[in-house]
């Protein structure tokens, strides 16, 4: 998907949200176990339930590798239910070299056909341009997360003062431009945001932590909108699971997103 395809369906729906698929077996509605793949049967519901809601979809592959080869296979058949329109991201964090690298890219751009998928940078420039040979695909690379444990590393300063999320980004930069990078840039991070959009004021941010980890949206927003919106906010259990002790979980679902839409709505 292209930027500007993105951003177009961004003003198109007035929502910036992507909801996460973090799909637990251990969590899903007894009635769908039943089921020859639980898996996509939860996640084709949740994406009934929230596609008017939502410009983008987050399955966390954790949940699927974990299960071996029929979480690949529900990963797939997910990945087959999701309307073009919607932007799809593998929630992968990949981070290695040379072929290996590459082989992730092809893992993920033509077998998976995602749009983006999230690397960790900390090997350096050559473990993200294998992905970045992909037209009209994305890198989402991890700057500032939302984690406790952020502060153990992302804030120590070099020589030059940067921080290492500063370096990440400023280095990044000059790999390729705003319409292939995106960042990871946690809401519970919101006081750094406005200075990472200083630093980068074209690029989106993906920003986790909405929700159930606390981030507040209008505090994001107010921090790191562009012109072009700028933003990806994800919510996964928040949404995914609201309607965990319901007879009926998938309405609560619908409502769920349906309120953050609505907020999305207003700020924008």
């Amino acid at each position: 998907m292209t930027r500007k395809t993105l951003i177009d369906s961004i003003r198109k729906m007035q929502s910036f949200l992507c909801v996460g698929l973090d799909s637990d077996l251990q969590r899903l509605p007894k009635a769908l176990l039943d089921f020859d793949d639980p898996i996509f049967e939860f996640n084709k519901r949740i994406i009934d339930a929230t596609l008017s809601h939502c410009v983008a979809y987050k399955p966390n592959l954790a949940f699927y590798e974990s299960l071996g080869e029929r979480g690949w296979i529900a990963l797939k058949k997910t990945l087959d239910y999701i309307p073009d329109t919607h932007f799809t991201i593998a929630d992968a964090k990949r981070g290695d070299i040379g072929n290996t690298a590459r082989m992730y890219a092809k893992t993920f751009f033509e077998t998976f056909n995602f749009d983006a998928v999230t690397i960790a940078p900390y090997m350096g420039r050559d473990s993200v341009e294998p992905f970045l040979d992909f037209e009209n695909k994305w890198v989402i690379l991890l700057a500032l997360t939302s984690n406790p444990g952020s502060k153990d590393f992302q804030f120590e300063k070099g020589a030059d003062g940067q921080t290492l999320y500063e370096k990440v980004v400023t280095s990044s930069m000059t790999w390729a431009g705003a319409d292939q990078l995106m960042y990871v840039v946690g809401a519970t991070q919101d006081a750094y945001i406005s200075d990472l959009r200083k630093i980068c004021p074209d690029h989106f941010f993906l920003v986790p932590g909405v929700g159930a980890q606390g981030g507040d949206l209008a505090s994001v927003y107010a921090a790191g909108a562009t012109p072009d919106v700028g933003l990806l906010v994800n919510s996964s259990r928040g949404i995914i699971y609201a309607g965990e002790d319901e007879e009926d979980p998938f309405e609560k679902v619908t409502s769920a997103a349906a309120k953050v839409h609505r907020q999305m709505q207003n700020l924008l």
